[in-house]
């Protein structure tokens, strides 16, 4: 707009579309002062930027979430996860901006002053909480980023030990599993064990008497080495008796160690995968409050709040300028051209507060006319009822027999 005075540089695209994420009047702006100009602009910027940084924080917990398990510190980049990311990321933004924007157009100028009161407080109270939520998803993600070197050492660290607590506990119960199963096949499981002992012995004693480690008794094949091997021969000669008489029991009995010693290498492979798994956003935040402390980490949540939770209060301190006047005019015009009236503090409600009286001229001249509209309908048939009845009356009296007569048949 061009002034004598006073000439406003004209706006660019940039301070156009800032005007806009912060909710700003175009055509109020261009015919206001600079400085409401760019008080628009940073409002915008940091609409703008609180949405981008949800965006960007969005993105990187969705893919820590969906990212395929690994180890922490060799864990590499999977594009198929990125480009999901990215999609939720996006739309995550635009949720957050769009909220944003909704909660700075939304607030008010307070009572017009710099200072903020308690009732200005109370008022924007509702807002000022979902930008803390807000906030609070925005610098969780983005803590994790920050200290991610130390959280992927601490959590590899972590997975580790949980290998190692995964591999005893797989241990220990198919160890307890064995030892059911002996138990269940009772006595014959213990006499072959003890004869597989009494074997062991033997053989130990005949290889011993060979290697000359039997004391002062001559070390060869001697007789005593010949004893000792014909020893060994009859146990195990009663083992083979025992396994044929208790073959069919026996057989069962190594088939199912068999299977529970598959069953365990099994369950031992997949330990790695199992501890891996232990990689996820809530075990991420967790270690990063370990890393950071609780002052770092209540400073960064602090500052996106300050940044989320700014536009609120820089609003409820601004004073009214050329703008909100200009805007005020817009609103009376529009009303009054549509017939609305607005009497301000008219009356005072039961709880004593100060009301105001809203008159619609438009739907109060539409329905005084249909009012009139239905008075006239209604007397015009009265009008036409009574003529219609003076019309009956005057033929009744002209031919009294006629009519009797109609009704009797």
């Amino acid at each position: 707009m061009t002034r004598d005075y006073y000439e406003l540089p004209k706006s660019g695209s940039v301070m156009r579309f800032l005007w806009k994420c912060a909710g700003g009047d175009r055509y109020l702006l261009e015919r206001s002062t600079y400085s409401d100009q760019i008080k628009y602009m940073c409002l915008g910027g940091i609409v703008f930027a609180t949405g981008a940084m949800a965006g960007l924080a969005g993105g990187y917990a969705f893919y820590t979430i969906f990212e395929p398990r690994g180890s922490a510190i060799e864990n590499p980049i999977d594009l198929q996860t990125v480009f999901l990311a990215l999609f939720f990321g996006v739309i995550w933004g635009l949720m957050i901006f769009n909220i944003d924007r909704f909660i700075v157009t939304s607030t008010g100028k307070g009572d017009g002053t710099e200072a903020i009161t308690v009732g200005e407080l109370k008022s924007a109270f509702p807002r000022i909480i979902m930008g803390v939520i807000i906030a609070m998803t925005i610098s969780k993600p983005v803590e994790i980023r920050m200290f991610k070197t130390e959280i992927d050492i601490k959590l590899r660290e972590k997975q580790l030990e949980q290998q190692a607590e995964y591999q005893a506990k797989v241990d220990k119960t198919y160890n307890d599993r064995e030892k059911l199963l002996d138990k269940e096949f009772g006595s014959i499981a213990e006499q072959r064990n003890v004869l597989n002992k009494r074997i062991e012995v033997a053989e130990q004693a005949y290889t011993d008497n060979l290697m000359g480690k039997a004391g002062k008794i001559a070390a060869g094949n001697g007789p005593l080495s010949k004893a000792l091997k014909s020893q060994l021969d009859d146990l195990t000669n009663q083992l083979a008796s025992f396994d044929k008489q208790n073959g069919k029991d026996l057989i069962e009995l190594n088939k199912r160690k068999d299977a529970l010693r598959i069953a365990k290498e099994k369950e031992r492979g997949n330990n790695e995968k199992i501890a891996n798994g232990l990689d996820g956003l809530l075990e991420r935040i967790k270690i990063a409050h370990e890393v950071s402390g609780f002052w770092i980490s209540l400073f960064i949540t602090l500052l996106f709040m300050a940044i989320e939770l700014t536009p609120i209060f820089f609003k409820l301190m601004l004073t009214k300028t050329t703008y909100d006047y200009l805007a005020e005019n817009r609103d009376e015009l529009i009303k009054a051209e549509n017939g609305i009236e607005v009497r301000y503090d008219y009356y005072k409600d039961k709880l004593g507060i100060e009301r105001h009286l809203i008159i619609n001229h438009e739907a109060d001249k539409l329905i005084f006319e249909k009012i009139k509209v239905s008075e006239i309908q209604r007397e015009l048939t009265e009008y036409a009822v009574s003529k219609y009845k003076e019309r009956e009356l005057k033929k009744i009296d002209e031919n009294l027999d006629d009519y009797i007569k109609n009704i009797q048949e």
